[in-house]
């Protein structure tokens, strides 16, 4: 049997956030009585895109970081690119949950992102090639 610790640990993360930015939609959607789609409603559109957004980019930063940590990758390295991750998305998914947050919480959330992404295309690679 395989223990991915991290990998567990930033996919327990994943799943809550994931669920908050869906509640937040149902949320909205009742409010407006919206049954498909946003009806011109920016604040319900804001919603959706921020909950696609996240589950756009966490599944294949958790399939790199398992198939990293299953291939033996370093735990620091893992633990670090989980940590962006983490707070990345949380930055991320505040801009786009909370009405009137500054844009720099996407703007970070989405940097953090990417640098976490890229950090775990190169764990994973540099694992692969044995170093």
């Amino acid at each position: 049997m395989i223990s991915l610790p991290v990998t567990s640990s930033t996919a327990l993360f994943a799943g809550i956030m994931i669920l908050l930015l869906t509640i937040k939609v149902i949320q909205l959607r009742r409010r407006g009585g919206v049954v498909l789609g946003d009806n011109d409603d920016r604040t319900l559109a804001k919603a959706i895109r921020g909950h696609a957004n996240a589950v756009e980019q966490l599944p294949i930063a958790l399939i790199l970081m398992g198939l990293a940590e299953a291939q033996g990758a370093s735990q620091a390295l893992l633990i670090a690119a989980a940590c962006m991750l983490v707070l990345g998305r949380a930055m991320h998914g505040i801009y786009f949950a909370i009405h009137g947050t500054h844009w720099r919480f996407r703007f970070f959330g989405m940097w953090l992102t990417l640098a976490a992404q890229i950090g775990l295309i190169l764990i994973l690679a540099l694992t692969l090639l044995g170093f």
